[in-house]
């Protein structure tokens, strides 16, 4: 027995140290769905330890009654120690159901006053304190509600740290990329001169690819500045039929090879910013065309309808497909797979959607489905 209790206690011991270690990494990252289920397992780790090894040196317990018991208390533990606060609501009235809750609205049980966007199942947000928290609302049995309260401020620091994380990565390797070679190249130019015989063809190859290296980081930098310039929107009611057809006008010119089908409902009208949506429609139509083997025929649709989510456009192509791999990073600024890509296309088709309200998904990767949906 006693041995047994030896191997529970090393094996919790193992156990609440990679809880430790993985809600140090989701504390960094900003991953606060994994650090609170660390939390939750470090706790039920915690209390095995001490049920198997602290518990018989100090006697016997009560009895638990049912293994229902037993669950209930082990839930009431887990659910105690989660740092979102937890708010059950239940025939207008609401009660904190954990520690954060309880601090958050200081108080040891009842709500008072009960918060009115607590009250109203409708209600997505709740500014309290000075900070603005999002409700998710779960329904339980007997009509009751149990609502989570998530800082949204928090969300977003952590959703900042990331993008600059993310964003500096990516700069500091294209720069990186793009300044190694030209000091090299500019070494070897000045070595060139030192020569007591100036070879002037030498000389003038250098010069010529030094050139082209630094129009290249030029473009980087100007597709940079695009980005983070994006401005607002302005949205007035346009025709989507004459913003569709200039489009297939524009790739026709472009990509003679290749077959645009258009389709989207007669006479709809929809207010956007159409400067900004048809650069982000071109992107989409550029990827699209631009994916397709060379030498082979692409085919492209654009569809235009309206759903319960809004305006919805999809853009589909019939080339390979987009790599497992790669749809993690397809929106990421400045990631390309193409030779002569800047990998801004995306990436800034995404911000125009973003910037109305909207949303830009990859739906599919093969064959490779883009939606882009204004509200």
């Amino acid at each position: 027995m006693g041995s047994r209790r030896g191997w529970s206690a090393i094996g919790t011991g193992f156990g609440l140290v990679a809880c430790g270690i993985a809600g140090a990494i989701a504390c960094q990252g900003g991953l606060w769905g994994l650090l609170t289920g660390a939390a939750l397992v470090s706790v039920w780790l915690g209390g095995l330890n001490w049920w198997a090894v602290v518990r018989p040196r100090g006697g016997p317990l009560p009895v638990v009654a049912t293994r229902a018991d037993a669950d209930a208390m082990v839930l009431r533990v887990l659910l105690d120690a989660a740092p979102t606060p937890l708010v059950g609501i239940e025939r207008g009235t609401a009660r904190a159901l954990n520690r954060a809750a309880r601090r958050l609205f200081a108080t040891d049980d009842r709500l008072l006053p009960m918060p009115v966007e607590l009250a109203d199942p409708a209600a997505t947000h709740l500014p309290h304190e000075g900070r603005s928290w999002r409700i998710d609302r779960v329904a339980v049995a007997g009509g009751g509600s149990v609502a989570a309260l998530i800082d949204i401020e928090q969300e977003e620091r952590a959703a900042e740290a990331r993008a600059t994380a993310d964003l500096i990565q990516v700069l500091g390797h294209e720069l990186f990329n793009g300044l190694s070679p030209i000091v090299s190249l500019a070494e070897s130019g000045a070595a060139a001169v030192e020569r007591p015989v100036i070879n002037v063809d030498l000389l003038r190859e250098i010069l010529g690819t030094l050139a082209r290296r630094a129009e290249g980081l030029q473009r980087f930098t100007e597709a940079y500045r695009a980005l983070a310039r994006l401005p607002s929107p302005t949205r007035v009611p346009v025709r989507l039929r004459e913003m569709t057809d200039d489009l297939a006008r524009l790739f026709a010119t472009r990509w003679p090879a290749a077959m645009l089908s258009v389709a989207e409902a007669d006479d709809l009208c929809w207010p956007l910013d159409r400067d900004l949506l048809d650069q982000a429609i071109w992107a989409l139509l550029q990827n699209a065309a631009e994916a397709t083997a060379p030498g082979a025929d692409a085919c492209i649709t654009l569809r235009m309808h309206v759903t319960d989510a809004g305006l919805t456009i999809d853009v589909e192509d019939d080339g390979p497909g987009v790599p497992p791999d790669a749809a993690a990073r397809i929106f990421r600024p400045f990631h390309t797979t193409k030779r002569e890509g800047t990998g801004i296309g995306l990436s800034l088709a995404r911000q125009i959607a973003l910037a109305h309200g909207g949303t830009l998904t990859l739906r599919s990767a093969s064959p490779t489905l883009f939606r882009l949906t204004l509200p």
